[in-house]
């Protein structure tokens, strides 16, 4: 009880060498303005945010998880498509799985952001890059048979 009243409380500050009730009147019409203000226009959070903002939207929430670790790329293609969505990572299992909360209102934008993500996911798999170990044994034997030959070359032409 006494913490909602502390919330509630209002500080007024008026300078004035006489107070009056007229002075006093219009310094709490001012402050009850601004309280009804500020009770209208709430902050409005989008894109990524916590799970305590999205649920307090009012708006249904859903959950999908996910075991991929790079959620960075993910979050570049839910804010290209406008989502709202919150990550929770569950460390209890191993690998650990996040959990991306979004509102149901946005499950078709969801569902083709994760499209979008699953896709550049799978192209960046299939493009194997070539080990740069068995790259450079190659390169390796390339080197040691080039040094052979050359060898061989001079020690025919000092014969000569």
């Amino acid at each position: 009880m006494q913490e909602e009243v502390e919330n509630k409380s209002v500080a007024i500050s008026i300078k004035a060498t006489k107070l009056t009730a007229n002075v006093l009147k219009a310094a709490l019409l001012k402050a009850l303005a601004e309280m009804e203000k500020k009770q209208k226009n709430p902050k409005v959070y989008k894109g990524k945010q916590s799970v305590k903002h999205l649920v307090r939207q009012g708006a249904g929430v859903s959950n999908i998880e996910i075991t991929d670790g790079n959620i960075k790329s993910f979050e570049k293609v839910a804010r290209k498509y406008g989502v709202d969505f919150a990550l929770k990572k569950d460390v209890s299992t191993q690998p650990p799985r996040y959990l991306v909360f979004f509102k149901s209102k946005d499950a078709d934008a969801l569902t083709a952001a994760f499209r979008e993500y699953s896709g550049k996911v799978v192209k960046n798999q299939s493009k194997e890059k070539p080990s740069i170990r068995k790259q450079l044994s190659k390169l390796q034997e390339v080197v040691k048979d080039m040094a052979k030959s050359l060898s061989r070359n001079k020690s025919q032409e000092v014969d000569r």
